[in-house]
C-alpha cells in the first residue's frame, strides 16, 4: 500500500519536479507520508514529511533539490508505525556510496532478520522493514557490485518487495521474483521514470516502455537503461487487489488495463447475481467502473445514489477503525431525489470489516430507498494479507467468521452477492497460478507460519 518513483534526468533541476508530479499521481497508494531523495555524484538532498505530497513539498523545497537522480515514496504503513521516522525513502551512507531506498511491499521474515542484525550490533532508527533491506543491502555491497548484492538479497528476504533505489547517481528499480507489487518504466525527452503504476508516467509525459518483470532489475546509469535478470521466477503472484481496488483505473499493470478489468467485473457480477432494480449506483469511487459494467450488462439505469466529498481521504487506508467509521459521514452523502421509493443496487469493490458497508446501506435507506441491494466486485475476503495491503487480522474480517447471509443481515441489505473467484479470474485475464489470491482463499504463495501454503 505504497507508491515508489525513481527518476533520472540529465537536467539536474528537473529530477525533483518529475518525481513530485509522479508521486502526486500515486497519492492514492499512500496518504500518511511522502518523501524524496535527490542525488548526484557530489550531493544528496533529502526531504520527507507527514501528509500528502502537496503538503510535504513546495516550490522552495524542490528548487533546492538538484541532482540527476531522484527516488520518491508515498506511504501507508503496514510494518512500522505511522510517524516521521518511518517515512521513506530511507537513506544510508555506506562504504560503496549513498544508498536511498523506497519500498512497496512487506517482509514476512522482517522480525527474524531484524533480530539477527541487532545481535550483530546493528542499530535501527526506525521500525520499518525497509530499514532491514537497507542494512542488508549496504552490507552485501561490500563484497561485490549491486547486481550480486540484489541476487544475495533474494536469498534472504521472504515476502513482497518492489524497490526504487539509488546508489549515488545510479538509479535502480527491482521487483521481487514473485512480482507481488507492480513496477514499470517510461522514457521522455526529459529522462527516465520508474514508477509503481503507468498513470505516473502519463502524468509527466513519459512514454511507457514496459513493466519490470518479476525477479528483474532495471538499471539507469548516465541515461542508459538496462534490464537485468537477477532471480529466476518459477511462478508469479501478482496481487489481485491491484486490479480490484488499489491501482488507479487509468493504469495498465502487467499488460492489463485496470479500467477494463473493473468494467468486466461489473458485467460478470450481474451475470452471476442478477437483481431486479430501478437504479445501479457505485459506492464512490472504488465501485464506479464496475457499476458501469453492471449497468451495461443488466440494462438498468446507472444513477448516483451517493456523492463523495473529495476532500476526505479514502476510509480504507485510514489506519484506525474509529477514524474510518467517523469519516463515512464526512466522506459521502445520499442524493434523496435519486433514491426515493426506488430499488437501489449499490456496487462496491469489497467488504472488509462490514461497518462501513452498514453505514452506507443505512444512509441510502434513510434517504428513502424502497430496497437496497449490495453487490461486491470481489470474492469474500477471508484471510489477512502479509504482503503489503492492510487487510486487518482474521478476526476483524467479517467474511472469515460469517456466512454471506449473516453478512447481509449485518449490513442491513435486502440482498447481497459477491463475485466468484472464477468470475474474478475471467475479468482479470490471468491464470489462477499467476495471481496471489491468499486473502480470498487462505492459501499463500510463500510459507507463512500458521497458514496454508502453495
Amino acid at each position: 500500500m505504497c507508491g515508489v518513483v525513481g527518476v533520472y534526468s540529465s537536467n539536474p533541476s528537473l529530477s525533483s519536479r518529475i518525481a513530485y508530479y509522479s508521486l502526486f499521481s500515486l497519492q492514492h497508494r499512500g496518504q500518511e507520508s511522502a518523501g524524496m531523495v535527490v542525488s548526484s555524484k557530489d550531493h544528496v538532498y533529502i526531504h520527507k514529511g507527514m501528509g500528502l505530497v502537496s503538503e510535504v513539498f513546495d516550490e522552495e523545497i524542490l528548487d533546492r533539490m538538484n541532482g540527476s537522480v531522484a527516488v520518491g515514496h508515498v506511504r501507508y504503513s503496514t510494518t512500522g508505525e505511522s510517524r516521521l521516522e518511518n517515512a521513506q525513502p530511507l537513506h544510508v551512507k555506506t562504504a560503496r556510496g549513498h544508498v536511498s531506498i523506497a519500498h512497496n511491499g512487506n517482509l514476512v521474515n522482517y522480525w527474524e532478520l531484524r533480530k539477527g542484525l541487532e545481535k550483530e550490533g546493528r542499530v535501527f532508527l526506525t521500525d520499518s522493514d525497509t530499514e532491514v533491506i537497507a542494512q542488508l543491502l549496504s552490507n552485501l555491497m561490500l563484497d561485490g557490485d549491486y547486481f550480486e548484492a540484489l541476487k544475495k538479497l533474494n536469498d534472504i528476504l521472504v515476502g513482497s518487495y518492489t524497490l526504487a533505489l539509488s546508489i549515488d547517481d545510479v538509479l535502480i528499480g527491482y521487483r521481487d521474483p514473485l512480482g507481488f507489487k507492480p513496477l514499470c518504466v517510461g522514457e521522455s525527452d526529459e529522462g527516465v521514470v520508474i514508477a509503481s503504476e503507468s498513470c505516473a508516467l502519463d502524468a509527466v509525459g513519459a512514454r511507457f516502455v514496459r513493466d519490470v518483470e518479476p525477479g528483474e532489475a532495471v538499471i539507469v546509469k548516465d541515461g542508459e537503461v538496462e534490464f537485468v535478470r537477477i532471480a529466476e521466477s518459477p511462478k508469479r503472484s501478482f496481487c489481485v487487489f491491484e486490479y480490484i481496488y488499489f491501482a488507479r483505473p487509468d493504469s495498465i499493470i502487467d499488460g492489463r488495463s485496470v479500467y477494463d478489468v473493473r468494467y468486466n467485473i461489473g458485467r460478470i457480477l450481474y451475470r452471476e447475481a442478477p437483481v431486479e432494480a430501478d437504479i445501479i449506483s457505485p459506492v464512490p469511487d472504488s465501485g464506479t467502473t464496475s457499476s458501469l459494467g453492471f449497468a451495461y450488462e443488466s440494462g438498468i439505469r446507472y444513477l448516483e445514489a451517493l456523492i463523495k466529498n473529495r476532500y476526505v481521504g479514502r476510509t480504507f487506508i485510514m489506519p484506525e477503525q474509529r477514524l474510518r467509521e467517523f469519516s463515512v459521514h464526512l466522506k459521502m452523502n445520499a442524493i434523496k431525489e435519486n433514491v426515493k421509493s426506488k430499488r437501489v443496487v449499490l456496487i462496491d469493490d469489497s467488504i472488509v470489516r462490514g461497518t462501513t458497508s452498514r453505514k452506507i446501506v443505512d444512509m441510502v435507506r434513510n434517504a428513502g430507498a424502497r430496497e437496497v441491494h449490495f453487490r461486491v466486485g470481489s470474492p469474500p475476503i477471508v484471510s489477512p494479507c502479509y504482503f503489503g495491503i492492510d487487510m486487518s487480522t482474521r478476526e476483524e474480517l467479517i467474511a472469515s467468521r460469517k456466512s454471506v447471509e449473516e453478512i447481509r443481515r449485518e449490513i442491513n441489505a435486502d440482498s447481497l452477492a459477491y463475485l466468484s473467484i472464477d468470475g474474478l479470474l475471467e475479468a482479470v485475464g490471468f491464470k489462477r497460478e499467476d495471481l496471489c489470491l491468499a486473502c480470498l482463499t487462505g492459501v499463500y504463495p510463500v510459507p507463512i507460519p500458521g497458514e496454508r501454503c502453495c
